[in-house]
C-alpha cells in the first residue's frame, strides 16, 4: 500500500474475515507512505507488515511491491489484491474453487463509480472484453494474444509464478496484470479473467481527474505499437462515432448497427453489476476513450507520465 490511510481499514478487515479459508497468512507492504498508512495497518495484530524497500532503477512501484510480497510468502497461492478493493466474505475461497485445474485466475470485480465522467466511461471497458475476447475458448484453449486480465484481484500459484519469471520478468511495464498473465500462458500455464461482480468491488478513482491521470500512464501501451494504435482508434470510430452520426443523417441501417450495440452494451452492464443506461452514451464513452489514448501517446512522447508521485518508465 501507499498513502491508503483511509482505504486500510475496509481492505484489511474484509480480508481477516474471509471465510472457507485454512493456514493462510496476510502479509501488507507498506511502500514508503507519507500518510497514516503504516499506522493503520499497526492496528491489525493478525497481519504481517512489510515496510517496503525502495524501488529499484527499471522498476515500477506496484511491481515491486508485488515482487517483495512474493519473496516473503510462504503459502501455496499468491493473492494479489489492491487497496481499494473490497471482498466478500468467501470471494477468496469462491475464486480458488473456480480454477478448477488452472494455474491462476483474475476474478474480475464490479466497478464502482462515482459521478458522470466515471459512469460513462469504467463500463466501456468491461464491455470491450465482453465482447472482444472468446473466454469459453480461451478457458479450453490458452491463446496469449486472447488472455486479458485485471491486476486489483490476481490470484496464482507460487510454483507458476515463480516459473514464469514473477514480476521480475515485467518489472518495468505499466500494463503488468496483462503481461503477468500473458507471461504465464507463454510459459505453459492456464488460467483466465473470470466475471467476478458477485463477491468483489473496485473504486478505482475518487475524482475525474485521478481516472484522466490513471488511464493516461497506461493506454499508449494498451494497443501495441503505433500500427496497433491506429488500427484500433478506426474501429472506436467506426462503431462508436460513424453509427450515431449516420441515424443522424436518416440511415436505418445504421440505427440497427446502434441498437445491436446499444443491446451488447446492455447486457455487459447486467452482467458485471453495471447501470444499463449507460450504454445510450457509447458514442460519448468512445469519444473519451479516443482523446485519452492521444493524451497518452502526448505524456509518453513528452516523457510527463507519473503515478503516484513516481515517474513512469518508459519502454
Amino acid at each position: 500500500m501507499r498513502n491508503e490511510e483511509l482505504n486500510v481499514q475496509e481492505c484489511i478487515n474484509a480480508v481477516v474475515n474471509q471465510s472457507g479459508l485454512h493456514n493462510y497468512e496476510i502479509l501488507v507492504l507498506d511502500d514508503e507512505s507519507s500518510d497514516q498508512t503504516l499506522s493503520e495497518l499497526r492496528k491489525f495484530s493478525s497481519i504481517k507488515i512489510i515496510e517496503g524497500q525502495p524501488t529499484p532503477q527499471g522498476w515500477l512501484g506496484k511491481l515491486w511491491a508485488c515482487h517483495q510480497l512474493a519473496e516473503h510468502s510462504t503459502g501455496e497461492y499468491l493473492v494479489f489484491l489492491d487497496a481499494d478493493v473490497r471482498l466478500s466474505k468467501n470471494a477468496i475461497s469462491s475464486a480458488l474453487n473456480s480454477m478448477q485445474g488452472w494455474d491462476f485466475i483474475s476474478p474480475y470485480p464490479r466497478q464502482l463509480t462515482a459521478g458522470f465522467l466515471q459512469r460513462v466511461f469504467q463500463p466501456l471497458l468491461q464491455w470491450s472484453w465482453l465482447a472482444s475476447v472468446p473466454l469459453l475458448l480461451t478457458y479450453k484453449f490458452p491463446i496469449k494474444s486472447m488472455t486479458i486480465a485485471n491486476g486489483q484481484f490476481f490470484i496464482v500459484k507460487k510454483s507458476a509464478y515463480l516459473k514464469s519469471g514473477g514480476h521480475f520478468k515485467i518489472k518495468g511495464e505499466v500494463l503488468d496484470d496483462l503481461m503477468l498473465a500473458r507471461q504465464l500462458i507463454t510459459s505453459g500455464f492456464r488460467g483466465s479473467v473470470a466475471e467476478a461482480s458477485q463477491v468483489a468491488t473496485c473504486k478505482m478513482y475518487n475524482t475525474n481527474m485521478e481516472l484522466i491521470r490513471g488511464y493516461q500512464k497506461s493506454l499508449y501501451k494498451a494497443f501495441g505499437n503505433p500500427i496497433g494504435v491506429v488500427f484500433t482508434l478506426v474501429i472506436l470510430i467506426l462503431n462508436g462515432i460513424v453509427p450515431i452520426v449516420a441515424v443522424m443523417q436518416g440511415s436505418g441501417l445504421a440505427l440497427w448497427a446502434f441498437v445491436l450495440i446499444f443491446l451488447s452494451r446492455v447486457f455487459s452492464s447486467l452482467r458485471t453489476g453495471g447501470i444499463p443506461s449507460t450504454a445510450l452514451l457509447h458514442p460519448v464513452a468512445v469519444g473519451l476513450l479516443i482523446i485519452l489514448i492521444f493524451y497518452s501517446w502526448y505524456g509518453r512522447l513528452t516523457k510527463t507520465l507519473t503515478w503516484r508521485d513516481r515517474n513512469i518508465i518508459h519502454g
